[in-house]
């Protein structure tokens, strides 16, 4: 069959995302002998001009849309991107009778309410490579695919969907063919990164979080032999700025540990990031070994430094091991961003303030705190339950497509934003979902990889702030 496969994410903020699921997909359905092409709408002027011409020039029987995002999780600004989608497949729908099919982490999150908003002909949930695949196997011998594992389609009204379960309790630690399938030095031209998976699945259960949904609940590990073996292949090819795109890379431990040592064993001179890390799982060892890997970037994803809205968030941890992984990285020298969330379940006056105290009193000059107020609730979530007996949710789950956010009652959202911007007035390493979405930042991208630097960006921070204030901007 003909293939044709969209990338339909935009988003260049704080950088572009180097689309490895669309790639990954593509890569699966031209093993399995279809004709496949890919249209990255990433830095399409004229995306729906796009459209219409490779529509016109593939004349594909079937078309996908890999969706990323359903919104951008930005409480004072929110974006809703499956407009966008919609207004696509009006296109598509306007020159082709092929049949349109959504996959990517968007749709596994709320597969019925994606289809019943767009109006796609079929969804693909868990891994996309592999039910894509099995669709297409369906739709070449005019056969239905209503039994393939991971296929969701509206049927009069109803929605149906085959639940997906991974076949191996491993996961292939593969790197698809990028330059095939998109302009690569676009992308890393603007400090992308190389994504790359070392595991799927996620054993954590926090209140928010739809990654157990996506990926599952069970660990699926790649060997790490293997994945220094293509960390290394992608080094030798030229595209050394690599990141672990895992949900918590450093979970479970001994296997992180292992990926690093075995990647510092090969002496592959990659430059290697991870912005997934949970402070539970930090020491001195991992970090040394990670140091020899050639890790230039980490990120710690905390949320909080609160005991109470730590337990309220369902995290795993205390304020305990945040202090203790703050510790470990002062005797480090890897950059590392810190990741916080305000206003979760048990958010008050106090807890800000203590949060603030810990970024102000622990997080070195060097290093970057990301400060997100207001969480986004999705259906089927305990942030859902929680929002619904605090009576701050009242809408059906099936109209929550469309982002709602939690604030704990017991702080104001107002006040909250205000004590941050405060602090990030004080210390210019501080950021906040602002500053990542300043309209000069993609003319700092271009201008910072003329003058040599590469990723990670953001332990520039408080040098390009310091120089966005001293010509007048509020960054």
């Amino acid at each position: 069959m003909k293939v044709l496969i969209i990338n339909t994410n935009r988003n260049r903020f704080p950088f572009p995302v180097v689309p490895i699921g669309a790639c990954m997909v593509a890569d699966a359905a031209q093993k399995a002998g279809h004709e496949v092409s890919l249209l990255d709408m990433m830095f399409e002027k004229d995306p729906h001009g796009a459209l219409h011409r490779e529509i016109i020039r593939r004349n594909a029987d079937v078309i996908g849309l890999s969706v990323r995002n359903i919104d951008n999780n930005d409480m004072r600004s929110p974006y809703f991107y499956l407009n966008d989608i919609v207004s696509y497949i009006n296109t598509i729908r306007g020159l082709s009778a092929a049949p349109v099919i959504l996959g990517g982490a968007a749709v596994s999150v709320m597969p019925e309410e994606v289809l019943r908003h767009t109006g796609a002909t079929w969804a693909v949930t868990g891994d996309g490579e592999t039910a894509f695949r099995g669709l297409l196997d369906r739709l070449s011998h005019a056969e239905s695919p209503r039994d393939v594992p991971g296929v969701a389609w509206l049927e009069d009204g109803v929605f149906h969907s085959n639940p997906y379960s991974s076949p191996e309790n491993i996961c292939s630690c593969v790197s698809p063919a990028f330059s095939r399938w998109i302009d690569i030095g676009a992308y890393l031209r603007r400090f992308a990164t190389i994504p790359l998976q070392s595991k799927l699945g996620c054993r954590f259960n926090c209140v928010y979080c739809t990654y157990r949904k996506i990926e599952g609940g069970a660990y699926r590990l790649s060997d790490p032999d293997e994945v220094a073996d293509t960390v290394a292949g992608l080094a030798a090819r030229g595209s050394r700025c690599i990141e672990f795109v895992d949900n918590v890379f450093n979970s479970p431990y001994e296997h992180a540990l292992a990926i690093s040592d075995k990647i510092a064993g090969a002496g592959c001179g990659a430059a290697l990031m991870s912005l997934e890390m949970n402070p539970l799982f930090i020491d001195d060892e991992l970090i040394t070994v990670m140091e020899r890997a050639g890790f230039t970037g980490i990120g710690i994803t905390v949320e909080s430094a609160s005991d109470r809205v730590l337990e309220g968030l369902r995290k795993g941890f205390s304020s305990r091991h945040v202090h203790k992984a703050a510790d470990v990285v002062r005797r480090h020298n890897i950059p590392c961003v810190w990741i916080f969330m305000m206003g979760g379940p048990g958010e008050t006056q106090d807890t800000v303030k203590e949060t603030l105290r810990f970024a102000e009193n622990s997080i070195l000059p060097r290093d970057v705190a990301f400060f997100g107020t207001g969480v986004r609730i999705y259906p089927g979530t305990e942030l859902e339950l929680i929002a619904r007996d605090q009576g701050l949710l009242r809408i059906a789950a099936g109209e929550m497509l469309e982002p709602v956010f939690y604030v704990s009652p017991s702080v104001e959202y107002g006040w909250m934003r205000k004590r941050v911007k405060a602090s990030m007035n004080r210390h210019m390493n501080f950021i906040n979902p602002d500053s990542i979405s300043l309209p000069v930042l993609p003319a700092i991208h271009r201008l910072g990889y003329s003058l040599g630097l590469r990723p990670p960006l953001w332990k520039y921070t408080r040098y390009i702030r310091r120089t966005l204030r001293t010509v007048g901007m509020d960054a």
